[in-house]
Order: C-alpha cells, then structure tokens, then sequence
C-alpha cells in the first residue's frame, strides 16, 4: 500500500473568505441562498457574536490522543468557531456563529433504532457514561477546497454503537439531525430537505477514527459547531460530519442523505477525500489551509491528500472499489 506524508505547512496559511470559494459555486450558492438574503437571515436575527481570542464555554478535561494528533498548526479558536457551514443557520459562513444564539443544546437525547439488541431513546449524559473523553487533533477537509486542523473532543463512534449491540442485518448506519424552525432560521427555506441525514456504511462507523464529538479546543461544541453532538469522520469530506444528531438507526439497505439528495451528480455517498476526482464545478486537488492566526491573502494552496492523508488507516476499507464510480 502506497504511503502519503503530510506535508509541511505555513502557520500563516489562512485566506479569507472572498477567495475560499471558486466563482461558480459562490453563484450557485447565491443562487440557493436568495430567500434567505431577502429575508435577512443571512445577516442574522441576532447580533453577531463577539469573536472570542481564546476558547469559550463548559470546560471539558480530556486527555490528547498520542495514537490521532498532528504536528500541524491548529486553526485558531476565532476561524473554526466562526467560518462555517451549518445551513440550518443560513448559507453564509458566518451565518451559523450570528443565527445560533437562540439555539438550546440542553437537555439533549437521541432515538436509537432499527437493526440493533437495545434500541430506546438515550440522554445525552447516558450516551456518553461509559466512555472516557479524549482529545484527537484532526485534519479537517472541506468540499470547497479549504481545510482546518482541529482538536475535537469526543468518543469513539464504534465503541458507541458496539453499545446497542448491531445484529448482522446492520450493514449502514443513519444519523438525522434536530429540526427545529423557531431557533433555526434556515430551516425555513427549501436549500436542503430537512431534516439533514447522513449515513455511514458500518465499518466505517466502526473505525477507530470515527468519533462523535461534544467539544473542540477542550470546551463544549459552540452551537454553531453542530451541539451538542456531532458526527467527525476525517478521511471524507466534512459534510459527512452530521451536526446536532438526535437520530441513529441501524440500516440494512443503503439510507438515503441530504446532500446525495439534493445534488446526486457532486456528492456521493461515500465522500471520501480523492484529490484525483474533481468535483463538477471546482478541482479537489489542492486546498487552502485556515491555520494560526495570522492572514495572507496570497498564501500558498497545499496539495490535497488521498482520504485527507489518512489512507495508510482507512484504503483498506475501500479494497477493489472504483473510487471514482463510488465518490
């Protein structure tokens, strides 16, 4: 098996927003967002938030993974906390951190269901008991050709699920996400079809890089981070990562996700990070990192990584695949 090294990165390598997006897709997203805009929800019906220097929020002591860490420049507090894609809070990047305010993480539970032995609806705290938390410094991939280095802080997804006890008809396994119009301006608007769904086929689930997360930087998830739980699965492109999960099934059949939905011709389901396919409207082979704290608006793109440079532990899974027909 071919090995890929991570290659080294400038700690000034952030770009700012006007420049993250290609032109095409910075128009379609426009294009999808216009009820939003019109409205005024993308500039947010709160005020926007004061970013904060350093991590904010719940404390959560959890020591750092020696197995999954990089030596690669984290993102600041400031970028992974207010640049992102939460579409329940509208279509801009900055959209989530303004919008989420209202949003109400606690108290919190999840449905389990379908192809398992224990099957109920869990708290948040019952979900989480049996495990330690632990701190993974992930390389984080977005379709839209950016990326950030992150320390999330979460549990084993597998060691999770090993919980419900999956029988043998589990081959996939669902998340769905919470839908709430009052503290979700978003949501009122037909950008995807609500509520957001993501799947994973069981392996994958059950690798030891998977995680569900409940806070980064040694805090709780911000809202607009996806809280209180979300899903975090490296190697594939960050929409994968299901935000503010209130659902897990057991699936025997392959389920069906929001953006395979949507755009069935740019995203497929497995999502996995391969440089050599481009998507439709923009090349996948390079990225701009959001690292360190600084800003260079001609920073240099580094080149995008087979399953975001963690093949040595996933392309296993995908052994006699057709990486471009299953993208």
């Amino acid at each position: 098996m071919k090995r890929y090294r991570v290659p080294t990165v400038a700690g000034s390598e952030i770009t700012p927003e006007s420049i993250y997006l290609q032109r095409r897709h910075f128009l379609r997203s426009l294009s999808l967002a216009a009820p939003l805009l019109a409205s005024g929800c993308s500039r947010g019906e709160e005020t926007a938030p004061t970013a904060a220097a350093g991590p904010v929020g719940k404390p959560l002591p959890a020591p750092r993974s020696e197995r999954w860490k990089t030596d690669e420049e984290l993102t600041s507090w400031n970028d992974a906390t207010q640049y992102n894609n939460y579409y329940e809070f509208g279509t801009g990047k900055g959209d989530p951190a303004r919008n989420a305010g209202r949003f109400k993480p606690q108290p919190w539970t999840v449905e389990v269901a379908g192809h398992a032995e224990v099957t109920g609806r869990f708290t948040l705290e019952d979900l989480l008991k049996p495990h330690a938390l632990q701190e993974r410094v992930y390389r984080h991939r977005c379709v839209e050709a950016w990326s950030m280095v992150i320390p999330w802080v979460g549990i084993p997804l597998g060691a999770c699920l090993a919980r419900f006890k999956p029988t043998s008809r589990a081959k996939y396994v669902a998340f769905t996400t919470v839908q709430r119009p009052a503290e979700m301006p978003g949501i009122a608007y037909p950008v995807l079809d609500w509520p957001y769904r993501e799947a994973l086929r069981i392996d994958e689930a059950m690798h030891p890089l998977s995680l569900l997360a409940v806070g980064l930087y040694g805090r709780e998830l911000p809202n607009q981070n996806g809280a209180p739980l979300r899903l975090i699965v490296p190697w594939k492109y960050g929409f994968k990562g299901a935000k503010s999960i209130v659902r897990i099934e057991f699936w025997e059949r392959q389920p069906v996700t929001s953006w395979n939905i949507a755009a069935p011709t740019e995203y497929g389901f497995y999502s996995n990070v391969n440089p050599t396919v481009d998507h439709p409207r923009w090349t996948q082979a390079s990225e701009r990192r959001i690292a360190g704290n600084g800003g260079n608006l001609f920073a240099r793109r580094i080149a995008t990584l087979p399953f975001n440079g963690y093949a040595e532990d996933v392309a296993s899974l995908y052994a006699g695949m057709d990486l471009r027909a299953n993208f």
